[in-house]
């Protein structure tokens, strides 16, 4: 099955994250697919499905993982299609380990990295979608109703605090 945009999570302790993203691009009719796949575990595994989707027509790899975190690396360091990280927030250092090891990338192996955790995993789909609105115009537009509505919603909490 050919999806859009692969998520691939470190291993199932991750699936929350992995599940928010994937509803956030299921909102924007995103076509997208989830994996457990190890950097360290599994590197041939990960590879191959790179490969995979990348054939398939897979446009944006989205890759979450905590601790360590060298999935969105490993990932990056297979393909030259945008690859997004998501830190996972767990572990002793609550995430902050995570977003180091993601975001320090070498010269030439560029991973667009987002916040710790769940804000993290909802704008990494945001993020994908934009990647993929350089070419669609109606993922912009389904963009651009987002804001509109995240705009009226802030609109009718004020007036609600005004009339309160």
């Amino acid at each position: 099955m050919s999806t859009t945009v692969s998520i691939i999570i470190g291993s199932e302790s991750d699936l929350d994250l992995a599940n928010k993203c994937s509803e956030t691009l299921g909102s924007l009719s995103i076509s997208n697919s989830i994996q457990v796949l190890s950097a360290h575990r599994t590197p041939d595994l990960l590879e191959n499905h790179v490969n995979e989707c990348e054939s398939g027509g897979t446009k944006v790899f989205i890759a979450m993982a905590g601790l360590a975190a060298h999935l969105a690396g490993a990932v990056a360091s297979k393909t030259i299609l945008p690859v997004i990280g998501v830190p996972g927030d767990g572990g002793p250092l609550s995430g902050m380990d995570a977003l180091l090891s993601t975001v320090q990338m070498p010269k030439g192996i560029p991973v667009a990295t987002v916040a710790i955790g769940s804000a993290g995993a909802v704008n990494s789909a945001y993020l994908a979608a934009q990647i993929l609105g350089v070419e669609s115009e109606d993922m912009r537009n389904s963009l651009l109703q987002v804001r509109a509505e995240g705009k009226e919603a802030i609109k009718e909490s004020n007036k609600k605090l005004l009339n309160s």
